[in-house]
């Protein structure tokens, strides 16, 4: 048995829009369990003056929550388990900054909530060395090996640097790359665009953009491919926070604002 969503959200949406229903063991609970995985600033991260969890997604996630009269239950996990804690049903959701890729949708659906895409870049020190992303080619490059950064940097690189191409470096997240680059193991990294501005902001003068975001892609909130409800709840909420002027007031918080969407999709991701 499942329950209307409360009449709140129907006045945000308007009358025309049908309410969704949320899943009968969620309303019973009175909260969404919902993974995260707090290292990836400014998306998720522990605010180090108290521990607690902020960031983007975290402040999202709240909204959604106030919008839906659900509690947000924060799970605390680790990215390799992230994928099998919604398919056995130990989380309700993943809202970690996760990339929306077709190769995920078997295992989940993906409500789309940001635009973005991989950024090169180096340390500042050389600048004089990566005047353009054709620098890049022969170079080693490292990103997360556990993100599709390693793909999305072999496909540019087959299309640009044919002669030369980038030597792939993986590393055990976005932090693991910076430091390598910092040690001089690696010659450029690749993170998304959305996080290396506030990485800059944190170190000041340490690292220079190569080019522009080189890949488009979405970041969604992931849920479980059966709960079709759930999904268009989501969607319903995420909609109602762009009307309501909420999203856009993240988005320039967290200085996200070039990468915001103009409505919730499903499974854009390719």
């Amino acid at each position: 048995m499942k329950i209307l969503l409360a009449a709140a959200l129907a006045s945000t949406l308007g009358a025309s829009v049908a309410m969704a229903e949320l899943p009968a063991d969620i309303v019973k609970a009175g909260s969404i369990k919902v993974a995260i995985v707090p290292n990836y600033p400014p998306m998720e991260f522990k605010d180090p003056s108290t521990n607690t969890l902020t960031g983007f997604d975290v402040e999202l996630g709240e909204a959604l929550g106030r919008k839906l009269g659900i509690k947000i239950a924060w799970q605390e996990t680790s990215f390799d388990q992230m994928m099998p804690a919604i398919s056995t049903g130990r989380v309700d959701a993943i809202l970690s900054g996760m990339t929306d890729v077709a190769t995920r949708h078997d295992a989940a659906t993906f409500v789309d909530y940001l635009r973005n895409g991989p950024l090169f870049f180096v340390q500042n020190s050389r600048a004089t060395e990566f005047k353009d992303m054709a620098a890049l080619c022969g170079k080693k490059v490292g990103a997360s090996r556990r993100t599709n950064m390693p793909k999305l940097i072999e496909v540019w690189s087959n299309a640009n640097c044919a002669a030369a191409p980038i030597v792939f470096v993986g590393t055990e997240g976005s932090a693991d790359a910076r430091t390598q680059l910092r040690q001089g193991r690696i010659d450029a990294a690749v993170q998304g665009g959305e996080t290396l501005p506030y990485i800059m902001d944190l170190e000041p003068g340490v690292y220079l953009p190569v080019g522009g975001v080189f890949s488009t892609q979405f970041t969604g909130l992931a849920l479980p491919v059966k709960e079709t409800g759930l999904q268009q709840a989501m969607v319903q909420a995420l909609d109602g926070l762009i009307a309501d002027g909420t999203y856009k007031a993240l988005l320039a918080k967290w200085k996200l604002t070039d990468y915001g969407v103009e409505k919730a999709t499903i499974n854009a991701g390719q």
